[in-house]
């Protein structure tokens, strides 16, 4: 079965020959204090490291995460580690300026403040009630809930850096936009 993609004005009628096998791998975000980002996407969001990378000279550390199925594992070698995180699909990537957790006054630009520019990350959920409950339990701060506003079944949360991420259940988006 092959895609067909919508067609709208800009879109390429084709997929250019050069670009086959290109991959979506990683979107970035700088973060203040990594113990408390990582708690956050890991415990919270159930991500997983598959790969730290440290820069001494330049006084940054990489976390590459990822939502992997449960049948899943990464190489145990770090070469081959790398190059494998490297080639997976919808990686998050945080990326620690060392020092920036030590300042009280430090916080990142979230994308949504003006001038606006980055808006938001998103996972989709099986059950969007019990992710509310999830996020409710574990006093997560909300932007909005999915009752709340005009789009409903849709949430959004914030991570410790104040960076917005939408929660949706994709069943339950069916006439989204409709």
């Amino acid at each position: 079965m092959s895609f067909h993609t919508e067609s709208h004005p800009g879109v390429s009628a084709s997929t250019p020959e050069p670009t086959r096998g290109f991959v979506f791998n990683h979107a970035m975000m700088r973060i203040k204090d990594p113990e408390v980002s990582l708690d956050f996407y890991t415990r919270i969001m159930g991500m997983r490291v598959l790969r730290k990378l440290d820069f001494p000279e330049m006084k940054f550390s990489l976390y590459f995460l990822h939502r992997q199925a449960d049948t899943e594992s990464a190489p145990d070698d770090e070469g081959e580690r790398t190059a494998w995180t490297f080639s997976q699909r919808g990686i998050l990537e945080l990326t620690h300026n060392w020092g920036t957790e030590n300042d009280p006054e430090f916080k990142y630009h979230d994308g949504n403040a003006q001038p606006q520019g980055f808006g938001h990350i998103c996972f989709s959920v099986p059950d969007l009630a019990a992710a509310v409950a999830w996020f409710d339990e574990n006093q997560v701060t909300y932007v909005k809930r999915p009752d709340q506003g005009k789009m409903k079944d849709v949430a959004f949360i914030k991570d410790p850096d104040g960076y917005w991420i939408e929660i949706v259940q994709p069943d339950l988006l069916k006439q989204l936009g409709r």
